[in-house]
């Protein structure tokens, strides 16, 4: 494995964290949603990342991709609000079905993970500078 290999792999990871973050704000921002642009309550939506070899001689050595983003297929939220123009004969209004403390921890793990590879990235930076150095 190339050094450069190693900014290959942590970019990798880099985009698919950050494209987590941006699900996981889109499903917070959404959380109190009652409708979206189809008129359906808001469903939470998450990455799958999937292993990408970096060469054909190498499989062994992968970086990080999202292949797909995939609705949450849990049941909406029921809230009691019979006053809502939105709530069914009963009284109750479909929420989205997003739970905010997930979210958050979700989106701390994401923020931990994105932090870590850029840890990785300054490090092999480090190394190859002072692999430099040694020449002089």
């Amino acid at each position: 494995m190339t050094m450069s290999s190693v900014f290959t792999i942590a970019g990798s990871a880099l985009t698919a964290q950050s494209m987590r973050l941006n699900l996981v704000a889109s499903n917070i921002a959404n959380a109190d949603s009652a409708t979206s642009s189809n008129g359906l309550p808001y469903r939470g939506r998450h990455p799958v990342f999937a292993a990408v070899p970096l060469s054909a001689d190498q499989p062994q050595v992968a970086g990080v991709r999202v292949t797909a983003v995939v609705e949450d297929t849990s049941p909406p939220i029921l809230k009691y609000d019979p006053a809502n123009p939105l709530a069914d004969a009963r009284g109750y209004v479909n929420m989205p079905n997003v739970n905010p403390v997930e979210e958050m921890a979700d989106m701390i793990s994401a923020s931990r993970s994105y932090q870590s590879n850029v840890e990785v990235m300054n490090t092999e930076k480090t190394l190859m500078q002072k692999t430099l150095q040694m020449g002089q």
